[in-house]
């Protein structure tokens, strides 16, 4: 029971070293696929849920706009 210990310091040290490294270095040492793009783009769109539905309603106002404008341009 004596190395008990030493071994969960060694998974804190490890997985801290993992956290430090970049995404390629870190996934090879936790054997973890790297996340899609796909997710990762879902995540940060979850976390900044204000920002996403702005430039969404934005978006839509501004190609409403332009369909209006040529609607009305093409009459």
């Amino acid at each position: 029971m004596e190395n008990s210990p030493d071994t969960t310091k060694i998974a804190e040290v490890q997985s801290t070293e993992a956290a430090t490294m970049p995404p390629d270095v870190a996934n090879e040492v936790t054997n973890e696929p790297r996340p899609s793009y796909v997710k990762l783009a879902m995540r940060n769109m979850v976390k900044k849920r204000g920002t996403s539905l702005k430039h969404f309603a934005l978006t839509t106002i501004g190609l409403l706009a332009l369909l209006v404008g040529l609607a009305y341009i093409t009459r």
